[in-house]
């Protein structure tokens, strides 16, 4: 779309008028300092597979893709099956070429990074203290506090996440972006008090997750983007170059949010993830980085139903988590596990199936709990059409 589209403001981003969310979502880069993510010279390819037909239940009624699309503000729908697309849409005046923005389905992407990081031997241990690779926050609450706490949002610090209280410290996180000045988050993040001890309780802080962007940025000898650039974006084989949100001109990528990217290389990402880590044929996750990152296990703390008001998930690093076995829809069963941001981003990935689903929205609201519940009951009716995909014999020439 034209850049002379009418977009928000940054400050108005939680609460921006729904027609001017799409047009924001994809020009970011009007809003803000970014950095360019580059892609490589080779493109990972995505072949059509064959294409499904999906219909799901919401309360008493079945509905179909475009129903779905309609009814929960959805710009792009894409879902890839064994290496292959079999359902690709587009609405909201978005393509295959729009890159729009992430919100928190950039956490996932910057915890993948310090498994990079930790593989490369640039970061020790997921047991060092934030304060070895952030000595500004020595006296802090984050004194004391270690890496693996940071990833699972359980260092103990206080924190409320609220997008549409201005007082929150989301919202107050928000203003000091607005300054631009590289030091005002970090500032901004020494302040905040200890309310338990660290490792005990789990609390979703988008500012956890710029702090692992500061760790990064203590441990690499590149920048944030660049790094994802080299290690993952162009050896995989993303098909557009994309940018990520700074905190100031120059400054350090937002890591708990503001990666802008197509819907295919979202979709690509979770191929990434979905084969173990592997890039150009070489292995940039340690060995069983994603096992224990994405953890479903019903004995361990943060697992699935056991985080209050975000049941039935649970979380790992960065990732959140679907319930196992008995406790989970029998379509997905296998190990699920998503990236998921406000306003309806969402990447799933099902290694059971072979499954990869990005989606890219504009809910009405940051957090809408009947668009995120249609999209799971979406989820598995795809799985089960997949399924009787497979159960079907191949059509022969003549038709038989």
């Amino acid at each position: 779309m034209a850049d002379t589209e009418a977009i928000g403001r940054l400050e108005d981003l939680m609460t921006l008028a729904p027609e001017l969310q799409a047009p924001t979502y994809r020009h970011m880069d009007r809003l803000y300092a970014t950095r360019t993510i580059q892609r490589g010279a080779q493109v990972h390819p995505l072949p059509a597979g064959r294409a499904v037909d999906v219909r799901y239940r919401a309360g008493d009624a079945e509905f179909g893709i475009d129903a779905f699309m309609a009814r929960n503000r959805t710009a792009g729908l894409l879902a890839i099956k064994d290496g292959r697309v079999v359902l690709e849409r587009y609405a909201m005046g978005n393509d295959a070429a729009t890159r729009w923005m992430s919100f928190s389905v950039a956490k996932s992407i910057a915890s993948t990074l310090v498994g990079a990081a930790l593989h490369d031997g640039l970061i020790a241990s997921l047991d060092d203290t934030v304060v070895a690779y952030v000595p500004a926050l020595r006296g802090s609450a984050y004194d004391g506090v270690t890496l693996r706490q940071v990833l699972q949002m359980s260092s103990g610090v206080a924190w409320n996440e609220d997008y549409l209280d201005p007082a929150s410290d989301r919202r107050r996180m928000l203003r000091a972006q607005l300054d631009q000045d590289a030091g005002a988050v970090l500032a901004f993040m020494a302040t905040l008090p200890r309310v338990a001890p660290a490792g005990t309780r789990f609390n979703y802080s988008t500012g956890e997750t710029y702090l692992v962007g500061r760790i990064l940025a203590g441990a690499l000898r590149e920048p944030i983007g660049d790094y994802l650039s080299r290690r993952i974006w162009a050896p995989f084989g993303m098909e557009a170059d994309a940018y990520w949100q700074l905190d100031a001109p120059g400054g350090q990528e937002f890591a708990g949010s503001g990666v802008n990217a197509t819907l295919r290389d979202f979709g690509r990402f979770g191929l990434f993830i979905l084969g173990g880590g592997m890039a150009g044929g070489q292995r940039v996750l340690p060995e069983g980085w994603l096992r224990d990152a994405t953890r479903a296990d019903p004995a361990q703390r943060l697992a699935p139903g056991t985080l209050e008001g975000y049941e039935p998930m649970g979380y790992g690093y960065q990732w959140w988590t679907f319930p196992l076995g008995a406790q989970a829809l029998p379509e997905l069963d296998g190990g699920l596990f998503a990236a998921l941001g406000i306003f309806g981003q969402q990447l799933y990935i099902h290694p059971k199936e072979g499954l990869v689903v990005a989606i890219h929205s504009a809910w009405p609201q940051p957090v809408h709990g009947p668009s995120l519940v249609e999209t799971h009951a979406l989820l598995g009716a795809l799985v089960a059409a997949l399924r009787g995909q497979e159960a079907r014999p191949p059509r022969t020439p003549n038709g038989g």
